[in-house]
C-alpha cells in the first residue's frame, strides 16, 4: 500500500518495499536519520533558517554542527543556492563535513512552496556537494 501510495502521489515510478523505511512519525524518522550520520562535531548538517526547532534541537543533541542557510524573505522565502552554497563553503573553510542538507517544503514557519526550478536547483546543490538531501514534506497534502 506504501509503495502505491507514493507511486500516485508522485505520479513516476513505483518505489521498491526495500528501499522504504517506516517510522512512527516524522519527528522520529528525523532523529532516527539524524542520529546515523552525525558522528560528532565535526559533522554538519545544512538546515533553512526559520526553520522549525525538530533539527536544531536533534542535531544539538546528536552532537553535530547546524549550518544555517537564510532563506530569502524579500523573495517570499524562496531558497537561495548562492546563500546555501557561501555557508557550505564556510562550513568547510573551519573544518567540518558537511554531510546533508534538509529541505523543508511547504516550508515551516513560513508557508513557502518550492517551485520546479528551485527544487532542481536545490538537487544540483546536494549532487555538486556530494550530499545526503533530507526532504521534510510532512505538509505536502496540505496545500
Amino acid at each position: 500500500e506504501v509503495c502505491e501510495f507514493i507511486e500516485r502521489r508522485d505520479g513516476g515510478s513505483r518505489p521498491k518495499p526495500e528501499d522504504i523505511f517506516l517510522t512512527n512519525g516524522a519527528s522520529h524518522g528525523v532523529k532516527t536519520v539524524l542520529q546515523v550520520m552525525i558522528r560528532g562535531e565535526g559533522d554538519g548538517i545544512m538546515v533553512p533558517i526559520p526553520q522549525y526547532p525538530l533539527f536544531s534541537a536533534a542535531i544539538a543533541l546528536f552532537g553535530g554542527t547546524l549550518i544555517g542557510y537564510h532563506l530569502s524573505e524579500v523573495s517570499g522565502w524562496a531558497l537561495d543556492v548562492d546563500r546555501m552554497q557561501a555557508a557550505f563553503d564556510k562550513a568547510r573553510r573551519e573544518g567540518i563535513t558537511v554531510r546533508a542538507v534538509v529541505v523543508i517544503n511547504p516550508g515551516n514557519p513560513t508557508g513557502q512552496c518550492l517551485s520546479v526550478v528551485q527544487l532542481q536547483q536545490l538537487v544540483h546543490f546536494a549532487y555538486a556537494n556530494r550530499l545526503v538531501l533530507l526532504a521534510d514534506e510532512v505538509y505536502q497534502e496540505n496545500v
